[in-house]
């Protein structure tokens, strides 16, 4: 065999088919996330808690790496991103899960940064938008408030609006995280060590010293669940590819198929926790998936697509 052959067999995945499947990563990792979450904020753990064991676990991992391949003039960059996909995002979807349940995450999180960074780039670009990308978004959202229907028109405890906020905050910090990332051209891993190291820096401390712990009535099982979920899970391996999606096929892409998170975990804990698929929530599931597909497609493939079906109608 020639060696030649072997070593051009990387290149055989376009740019587009590997943002695609880091984003599918990043589908599967957040459909875990809202329910580790939800355990952690229900049981014995503070908001204050989950993002200790975030920060520590991903700042003690990737400083040193941080510390050796960036130099200190660029550090003010990865501060800025440590302030919105680090700190910002932990903090209000960590407070949000103590007002709120994991299927409004999946609606207002999830729902909330393709719509934030849409709007955004609109603004930024003097809303001149790609018309599938509205319409995606359209879609996305219209399945999504299916999904959570029976979750969000249901009954509500007084408090839950006050999660809903904070659930729509993380998603503009996330947003903002992803546009910076791309504007500025970091490397998706310097980009995730740079957000652990500094979230580590500024957080530690303070939580330490200052803010309300129940971590020490916490099982050794729980406690470990949470550090590697939220540690490595989260903080670097879905973080990593969200960056490296956005990089790959672009902002509102790579944002648009967080919209497929909510239907994912729906379909997840009907095989695992036998829950119950509605009709409703099948219908917007493929609803969502309809919204998330067109989303992330290249533009020209969008445009190709809406062209066929209007002449076929």
């Amino acid at each position: 065999m020639n060696v030649s052959d072997g070593g051009s067999a990387g290149p055989w995945l376009s740019d587009a088919t590997k943002g695609l499947l880091a984003g599918l990563v990043v589908v599967v990792c957040w459909s875990g996330f809202n329910i580790v979450s939800r355990f952690g904020s229900k049981g014995v753990f503070t908001p204050f808690d989950l993002a200790a064991m975030r920060y520590g676990i991903s700042g003690m991992l990737t400083l040193p790496f941080f510390l050796k391949y960036v130099p200190p003039r660029e550090w003010p960059r990865y501060m800025v991103l440590a302030v919105f996909g680090g700190l910002g995002y932990g903090l209000l979807v960590y407070s949000g899960f103590s007002f709120a349940p994991s299927a409004h995450a999946g609606v207002f999180v999830n729902g909330g940064i393709p719509f934030w960074t849409v709007i955004i780039v609109a603004v930024l670009a003097r809303f001149h938008i790609a018309r599938h990308t509205v319409l995606a978004l359209i879609l996305s959202t219209c399945g999504l408030l299916l999904i959570g229907f029976d979750s969000l028109f249901a009954a509500h405890e007084q408090n839950e609006w006050i999660g809903d906020a904070l659930f729509l905050a993380a998603a503009l910090s996330w947003a903002i995280f992803g546009l910076l990332m791309r504007r500025w051209q970091i490397k998706p891993h310097l980009g995730i060590f740079g957000i652990a190291s500094f979230a580590l820096l500024f957080y530690m401390p303070v939580y330490l010293l200052y803010l309300p712990k129940t971590v020490q009535y916490a099982s050794w099982g729980d406690i470990v669940l949470q550090c590697v979920y939220q540690g490595i899970v989260a903080a670097l391996v879905a973080a990593g590819m969200y960056s490296y999606a956005n990089q790959k096929i672009g902002a509102c892409q790579a944002s648009m198929m967080l919209a497929l998170v909510p239907a994912v975990s729906a379909i997840g804990a009907f095989f695992i926790l036998d829950e119950k698929l509605s009709l409703t929530i099948m219908l917007g599931i493929v609803i969502v998936s309809a919204g998330a597909i067109l989303g992330a497609m290249p533009s020209d493939g969008a445009k190709k697509l809406l062209s066929a079906r209007l002449r076929g109608s």
